[in-house]
């Protein structure tokens, strides 16, 4: 028996049915993107190593991404994320763009993870950045973009919510605290994993951090806290526009948001489906400062977020809020009645496309009912036949697969006629 080869651990397989899904997603992120007047782009899907050795953390750059020497022995790697390569072509034109930037894209990805639910090794992702601006406000509508999207494909403020924090309003309260900046990211981890753990667990593993019981107690007062943006006039400006912007109905504040805190420099943000099936993230993104420093360009402040296509496939999926896809390849097939005539099919077939219709031509003669069971399998729901007499006589004859009946037409006229069955 003949070996199967298996596709890479982690990779994807798109059949037109999973395709669909693919181009559905797609086209919605392109709409919320280009509602708020953001401009399409990309970069490269193979970059040098040192770009993420530059701009991104140590786990990412040796345990995540899929590395190898080219030909030239240069270290090259597919990427793992868009921001340095964002940071490297804004650093390039730093002087020519209009600013503030507002850019997006949807691109495939690479990271050398454990595969599971809603984690795979190769996946697509959407991309929303604004660049030069540092306000609350231009926070604001990165939210919105995200929440126009999370509207548009069903995902109502009871099925979806973005919460939101803030890193200065954070470091104030741990300042407050007096916890040391050093233990800081473990804390943040910590936070991250409370709903994971049990209580006393998780107060056990925040004394064994470092934390006294006075700071504990404090921590825990602070995420329980869900006024506590008052306190901000950053998250009070940050409110105030997202009820501007008809989007405050899908945003919470919520002080537990800690994953990424430390990569952020103020507003920070991410989505989840509120029945909590799904342990992760729809999407995530928040304030960043200094983009450019890295990659030899000036400071410059941006906001951005990035949303995967597996979660949100799959949170769609357990919704039943994907659409039926509709996978058929053409309006019609023209039949090939006889080998004498294969050419002549190919002729109208030629003129249908002209006048803007997908039409398919079967390959080979082949009895009709063979031909017309095809097209029904493809979902298609018209057939056309030019037999001998309707060559003759510049006729076409039009079955409805539907409904079983067939008319003779005019050439001139079939466009019409077909027009009007799959109408």
């Amino acid at each position: 028996m003949k070996k199967t080869i298996k596709t890479v651990k982690g990779t994807r397989e798109f059949y037109p049915e999973t395709m669909s899904l693919r181009n559905y997603l797609y086209d919605k992120v392109r709409n919320a993107s280009q509602s708020f007047g953001y401009q399409e782009w990309d970069g490269p899907f193979i970059e040098t190593i040192d770009l993420y050795a530059a701009k991104s953390g140590e786990e990412l750059v040796k345990k995540q991404s899929f590395t190898f020497e080219d030909r030239g022995g240069e270290q090259v790697t597919l990427r793992p994320e868009l921001t340095p390569s964002l940071a490297r072509m804004i650093a390039a034109k730093q002087n020519e763009l209009t600013y503030p930037v507002r850019w997006w894209s949807f691109g495939p990805f690479w990271r050398y993870e454990q595969p599971q639910k809603g984690r795979t090794r190769e996946f697509f992702q959407w991309n929303v950045d604004m660049l030069g601006v540092n306000s609350p406000e231009a926070d604001a509508e990165l939210i919105a973009v995200a929440a126009a999207f999370l509207r548009s494909v069903g995902l109502s403020p009871e099925l979806a919510r973005i919460y939101v924090n803030n890193r200065r309003l954070m470091d104030s309260e741990f300042d407050a605290l007096r916890i040391d900046p050093e233990k800081r990211l473990d804390i943040s981890g910590l936070v991250d994993r409370r709903t994971k753990m049990e209580p006393a667990k998780w107060d056990e593993n925040a004394l064994e951090l470092g934390l006294d019981q006075t700071q504990l107690n404090g921590l825990k007062a602070i995420l329980g806290n869900y006024d506590l943006w008052k306190k901000s006039d950053e998250l009070t400006r940050l409110f105030a526009a997202l009820e501007a912007l008809d989007v405050k109905e899908y945003v919470t504040f919520d002080p537990n948001i800690m994953r990424g805190l430390l990569y952020y420099t103020g507003t920070v943000f991410e989505a989840f489906e509120t029945s909590g099936s799904l342990k992760r993230a729809i999407l995530g993104g928040g304030r960043y400062d200094n983009l450019l420093a890295d990659v030899g360009g000036q400071p410059l402040s941006g906001v951005g977020f990035a949303m995967g296509d597996v979660v949100i496939g799959i949170v769609l999926q357990e919704a039943g809020l994907l659409p039926e896809f509709d996978l058929t390849p053409a309006s019609a097939l023209v039949t090939v009645f006889d080998e004498s005539l294969l050419l002549k099919s190919y002729e109208l077939a030629a003129k249908l496309r002209q006048a803007g219709l997908n039409v398919m031509v079967f390959p080979e003669p082949a009895k009709l009912p063979k031909q017309f069971k095809f097209a029904d399998k493809m979902k298609m729901k018209v057939a056309l036949v030019l037999g001998p007499d309707e060559a003759e006589n510049g006729q076409v004859a039009v079955k409805n697969l539907l409904t079983g009946e067939q008319v003779i037409v005019a050439q001139d006229a079939v466009v019409e006629s077909i027009k009007a069955m799959v109408k």
